[in-house]
């Protein structure tokens, strides 16, 4: 492995571009201390030139919204010939479009939140103040409401009383033209990232986030003292096994790959609701896998590295 060539992929022109380049940092730095021979390089018009003249053995995508999560970067990089770490372009598209996710785990017994999902157009067209009491009638309060697609939290927002509606919705449609609205669950957040390094996906403890204002969004990801997390999670241990079960039940639902990572929220109760699945999650110094790595006594450039390979021996 000290002698394969590795591009790491991060930048992009999503709204998570600067989210990408601190996660492409990083993994450059812990492929290079592996050992492996590693470049930085965005995904833009000299990537394909890059990829027929000098293909590198294989390439991890530390691009993070579209780019890197809706499929058609893997399609590229299938169509090239290049192996690369993660879900492939199909599971990829599936678990980008979170509605379509969800209704895959609905399929598969898996536990989310009821959902509906309103385009702006819909919303503009039928009478905004019609559907927002139907919303709120057939949904209840509180809410959440994110874009169908994205992520770090960007567009989301929880809608606790009727009249924080309106704004809510206008907020998300800036980061999308699809909105998300589901019913909101009070309780823990937990990420369980899914690890298969070869024999069988994984679970690894799961990461309890403890945001200072109680919500998970940009700034509480990104900005530090912001909030608070625990790994493993400060969960009874049959939650903590239940939990894990989920996650990984998710990860096969959708037909993830190598490294994946789960977001749920643990309720009063004790019972787990799948908020999302992420195929190119964030790795920055305050990002959840590598605290899952680190807590399962991992080393996070040795992991990558062995995901490489994995790829690398996928193509032979």
């Amino acid at each position: 492995m000290s002698f394969a060539h590795v591009l790491v992929l991060a930048g992009g022109l999503s709204y998570e571009r600067d989210v990408s380049l601190r996660s492409g940092r990083r993994v450059l730095d812990a492929l290079r201390l592996a050992g492996l021979d590693a470049e930085q390089r965005d995904a833009d018009v000299t990537l394909l030139p890059i990829l027929t003249a000098t293909p590198p053995d294989a390439v991890l995508i530390s691009l993070h919204g579209a780019t890197g999560e809706d499929g058609a970067l893997r399609g590229v990089l299938e169509l090239s010939g290049v192996p690369y770490v993660g879900p492939d372009a199909r599971a990829a598209r599936l678990a980008w479009d979170k509605p379509t996710a969800k209704a895959v785990l609905r399929d598969n017994n898996l536990p989310t939140p009821d959902w509906i999902t309103l385009p702006q157009e819909t919303f503009s067209e039928l009478g905004a103040g019609a559907l927002m009491t139907q919303i709120i009638d057939r949904l209840g309060l509180p809410l959440m409401v994110k874009p169908t697609q994205g992520g770090s939290g960007l567009g989301a927002h929880v809608v606790r009383e009727a009249s924080e509606l309106p704004a809510a919705m206008v907020g998300c449609f800036a980061y999308g033209g699809t909105a998300l609205i589901e019913r909101f669950v009070t309780g823990v957040d937990v990420a369980v990232t899914v690890l298969d390094l070869g024999d069988g996906p994984v679970a690894l403890p799961a990461v309890e986030i403890v945001p200072a204002n109680g919500v998970y969004d940009y700034t509480a990801r990104y900005t530090a003292g912001v909030t608070t997390w625990h790994a493993p999670a400060r969960l009874p241990e049959e939650v903590t096994e239940r939990v894990a079960e989920i996650a990984v039940a998710t990860y096969k639902a959708l037909g993830l790959r190598d490294l994946s990572r789960v977001d749920l929220i643990v309720d009063a109760g004790g019972d787990a609701h799948v908020l999302e699945a992420n195929v190119s999650p964030g790795l920055t110094e305050t990002s959840l896998v590598p605290m899952a790595i680190e807590a399962a006594g991992l080393d996070f450039g040795e992991v990558l590295s062995k995901l490489i390979q994995a790829a690398i021996d996928r193509k032979s």
